[in-house]
């Protein structure tokens, strides 16, 4: 005997979710876009390269052969977190430019999956490739630098907060979007701040959104503000240190110096530099246009919300990089840049079906195709430009950190090696490549006194840097220079040297 059985339903997707082919052919996309990141750094960026002077910060407080520099007051302790696992266990930048291009590719394809009930795959492929081949987005992949995370972490929250104005606030955006926030804020709380201002103007519709936006900024925000009791005096001492350093929030038109620091400067402080390469900024000009195009496109389809509120997002990161301090890096707008994709890359696949134009029509073959061309040769350009940047910013920088080496080998061949202690200038970097403590009298890392120095240096070799043939220092050992090396970038080293501890000197008495 036969049973008659009624046929099993077909299992039930929510509105907007898309089929499990079409999800994993959009994971198989955003894979393959990573995957070539990966390889464009592992080609331009990661040979040869050295810590910075902001990563050599980050990475002495995780461990290695020197000591941890001084950490000042704007610093959050996250990327030191994120380097933590790598750093404890050995101290080759090789092994951890790999360890962070891979997990910032990973990330990024998360933070992009996130939207994949929002907005169309195409859509999501077209703005994974188009942040994915931006040269700060390349250059900082595998750099210890908090930024990148940023925009990751704000790109995934403010898709998860969209996902429950549409669809309701379940576990998975409750969670999302509060771990999201923390990632931000733990990288750098001020990102965080300018992150949540907006989505939680949104989420005041959806309380239980709201309080995961809340708990994952507060989160986020406790490492920095214990830290802050302990060592400034309470967040409030700490907020105006911090300010101090960064010259102050107040109406500071950045946009014509984020623009120029575009062609390749990492940081441009202050950036009083021409304007050589004007190219390299057409792309960014025409954002704004194509941003708008994308919205427009995107409220005739339906997907307004979603949309706006990655655009509005982005504003409000980018507000504090373009109008409120008074000097620039590419890298301080990623974040907006990641949330921006979406709409441009809405408005640049409407573009292509335009160019492709209505089937049925072969009269006008040739023409469609020659739109197609012209398109791709315009994003091909873009690519390639973006492609020369990376190279030439890489080079720089590897120029940089083999002048900082040079400096620590020439300071070792002359008795400073560790246990030690570096002062003057570029004396942060030079100092972990050395091996040393830096403790400078004054500035940004002011750490130690004048007489605190040369207390040190009874105990411990102690060095102080001059660069560019600059005047000695007030607080440096009497006696001559010695010269030490003459870099690339910052013309010749010299070092003013204490006595070595064990011999007496003619600036110190016996001890």
């Amino acid at each position: 005997m036969y049973e008659l059985r009624a046929p099993s339903p077909a299992p039930v997707r929510a509105a907007g979710e898309p089929a499990p082919e079409s999800s994993r052919r959009l994971l198989t996309w955003l894979v393959a876009i990573a995957v070539v990141c990966v390889a464009v750094q592992l080609a331009f960026v990661v040979p040869g390269s050295g810590l910075g002077w902001d990563e050599t910060v980050y990475v002495s407080q995780a461990g290695g052969d020197a000591p941890a520099a001084f950490f000042s007051a704007p610093r959050a302790r996250g990327i030191s977190y994120l380097v933590a696992p790598v750093a404890a266990l050995t101290g080759s930048t090789t092994v951890l430019r790999i360890y962070l291009a891979l997990l910032s590719a990973g990330a990024l394809v998360g933070a992009f999956r996130v939207w994949r009930t929002l907005v169309p795959g195409r859509v999501l492929v077209c703005a994974g490739a188009l942040f994915a081949t931006l040269w700060p987005t390349l250059f900082y992949g595998s750099m210890a630098m908090p930024n990148l995370w940023c925009a990751l972490g704000a790109l995934a929250a403010t898709g998860w907060v969209a996902r429950a104005l549409l669809r309701g606030a379940g576990r998975a955006e409750l969670l999302g979007a509060g771990a999201a926030m923390a990632v931000v804020v733990l990288m750098r709380p001020a990102d965080g701040v300018w992150l949540a201002l907006p989505l939680l103007l949104v989420a005041v519709v959806r309380p239980r959104m709201f309080a995961a936006l809340a708990v994952g900024l507060l989160a986020g925000a406790a490492p920095w503000i214990v830290e802050a009791f302990a060592h400034y005096g309470g967040p409030l001492t700490r907020l105006h240190r911090a300010s101090e350093i960064q010259g102050g929030l107040g109406w500071n038109l950045a946009v014509d110096d984020q623009a120029k620091a575009l062609e390749g400067r990492t940081l441009c402080r202050p950036c009083t530099i021409p304007w050589q390469r004007p190219g390299a900024t057409v792309w960014w000009v025409l954002l704004p246009f194509l941003t708008a195009g994308g919205a427009v496109v995107a409220r005739r389809a339906g997907r307004g919300t979603a949309v706006l509120l990655a655009t509005g997002t982005a504003v409000s990161l980018a507000v504090p990089y373009l109008f409120l301090i008074e000097y620039a890096a590419p890298r301080f707008l990623l974040p907006a840049y990641a949330l921006l994709s979406l709409p441009v890359a809405e408005c640049l696949v409407r573009l292509y079906a335009q160019a492709r134009g209505p089937a049925g029509q072969p009269g006008r073959t040739v023409a469609r195709r020659w739109r197609v061309v012209a398109l791709a040769a315009v994003l091909a350009a873009h690519l390639a430009v973006q492609l020369q940047v990376t190279s030439r910013v890489s080079a720089s920088s590897k120029s940089t950190t083999a002048d900082f080496a040079a400096v620590a080998a020439a300071l070792h061949r002359n008795g400073i090696r560790p246990p030690c202690v570096i002062s003057g200038d570029q004396a942060v970097p030079i100092a972990h490549y050395a091996g040393c403590a830096s403790r400078q009298t004054a500035g940004h890392d002011g750490s130690i006194t004048p007489a605190g120095l040369r207390e040190a240096a009874r105990r411990v070799p102690t060095a102080v840097l001059v660069s560019g043939g600059g005047p000695r220092p007030a607080y440096a050992p009497a006696g001559p220079p010695v010269f030490l090396v003459e870099t690339r970038g910052e013309g010749p080293f010299t070092g003013y040297l204490f006595p070595p501890p064990d011999r007496p000197g003619p600036d110190r008495p016996d001890s």
